[in-house]
């Protein structure tokens, strides 16, 4: 049996949601066992998300929402709609400042990965929706996007 393959995919300006995203990606090898591919998402084609088990998707919050890089993969996303249905979608994202919209964007796109029907999980125990910072990611911000890509790859394991 092949290991699960997770899209770890962002937009960044300043380099804040990118860090995050190099983050998480540790967060997702230390638990082994999955294939990670970890890219700018102005390099990512719709179709392409058909290929992964698991799509973890990073941005940075305007005005209280994804990126448009991001919002233009998932309305491109459309023509392929059904055909996620069941696989893991996790979701971060970095803001200017306290109270900048972060859980708003990271509900924004796990809205578009349930419309999809994918599988997201919550967590009782810190970000619940996933992984924010305020700013570069400072330690705390870190451990949760370590913690987010270990959530991520248990799941698709568990799952696949």
């Amino acid at each position: 049996m092949s290991e699960p393959k997770v899209l770890l995919a962002y937009y960044s300006r300043s380099g804040n949601t990118r860090r995050m995203a190099e983050l998480v990606e540790e967060g997702l090898r230390s638990e082994g066992g999955v294939a990670v591919t970890l890219r700018p998402v102005e390099e990512i084609a719709a179709k392409e998300l058909l290929e992964f088990d698991a799509i973890v998707a990073g941005s940075p919050t305007y005005y209280g929402t994804m990126a448009w890089p991001l919002k233009k993969l998932f309305d491109e996303s459309v023509a392929f709609h059904g055909k996620l249905d069941g696989k893991v979608g996790a979701a971060f994202s970095s803001s200017g400042g306290l109270a900048g919209g972060n859980e708003t964007t990271v509900l924004d796109i796990l809205e578009a990965f349930l419309i999809h029907g994918m599988v997201v999980q919550g967590d009782p125990k810190g970000d619940h929706y996933g992984a924010v910072s305020v700013g570069a990611p400072d330690e705390r911000a870190a451990e949760s996007c370590r913690k987010l890509g270990g959530r991520v790859a248990r799941l698709v394991k568990r799952l696949g």
